[in-house]
């Protein structure tokens, strides 16, 4: 199994454990969206947990429902979970500085207009190709390991 298809693994593993998951056909974008049969809340509760549990550090947690409330505006059940490492991110960076644009990483828990949860993310795999980290293999093991 090359090192793109281990990231995808790994991380459909984390948040296979945190969702039952579906996932969408359309990740042409280079995100990956994934049915949660859970509450935005819950799914973000879920996964923040596991992250921690793998010694990740949660960085930022934004609800974003909260601050369109504060504008006075309505928003669908909306988190995003900020979270990394830097010993995984800092190589990467390293090898490209752009992926900083996308490091730490993101997770994005929402209700779409029919009411189903999804827990969105970024695809490792994209990520490597829009900045370019040929030759970067140790660095994207780190985050296949993480």
């Amino acid at each position: 199994m090359n090192i793109k298809s281990r990231i995808r693994v790994f991380t459909f593993i984390v948040i296979s454990s945190v969702t039952n998951p579906v996932l969408s056909e359309d990740s042409t974008d280079g995100i990956i969206h994934i049915k949660s049969a859970n509450s935005v809340t819950v799914t973000i509760n879920k996964l923040e947990n596991i992250l921690i549990k793998k010694g990740m550090t949660i960085f930022k947690r934004i609800d974003h429902t909260a601050g369109a409330k504060k504008v006075d505006l309505q928003l669908r059940p909306t988190e995003l979970l900020i979270f990394g490492n830097p010993k995984v991110g800092t190589p990467l960076m390293l090898c490209s500085q752009t992926s900083a644009l996308d490091l730490p990483q993101k997770a994005l828990s929402y209700e779409d207009e029919s009411g189903q949860v999804w827990l969105a993310y970024n695809d490792p795999v994209f990520m490597a190709k829009r900045h370019n980290t040929k030759g970067c293999d140790a660095a994207i093991q780190k985050v296949t390991n993480a």
